[in-house]
């Protein structure tokens, strides 16, 4: 019971997180042009990322897509952190490290409403 509260939580940190930065690129936010324009990703990439972003954070909610959106949500990481290593920006994959983690934890611990009820 304990577990499946702290997956709740740790799901609707990830979700939030989801959202907040999906929106951040798709609305074209100065700090993601400038992050993503040094990889040369443009504002129409940097939409779509946003997009599968947005999309994977609100897979994670139901139990059929919950697995699917963790792993969109986690390659989209990796994706990030890779550039970060291509430019050795260790700093950089430090601060995404931990949403990767987080996203492989939730996964773990499964869907709260897996088995029908909290």
């Amino acid at each position: 019971m304990i577990l499946k509260i702290i997956n709740s939580v740790l799901m609707l940190v990830a979700i939030f997180m989801g959202l907040k930065q999906g929106w951040a690129m798709f609305s074209g936010k100065p700090e993601m042009i400038e992050m993503f324009g040094k990889w040369n990703i443009n504002k129409t990439g940097l939409m779509v990322i946003g997009a599968a972003t947005m999309l994977s954070a609100l897979l994670i909610i139901f139990p059929k897509t919950f697995v699917w959106g963790n792993f969109l949500m986690a390659a989209g990481i990796l994706l990030i952190i890779c550039f970060h290593l291509f430019d050795k920006d260790l700093k950089g994959v430090a601060i995404e490290l931990p949403f990767l983690l987080l996203n492989l934890i939730i996964i773990y611990l499964q869907h709260p409403l897996k088995n029908g009820s909290l």
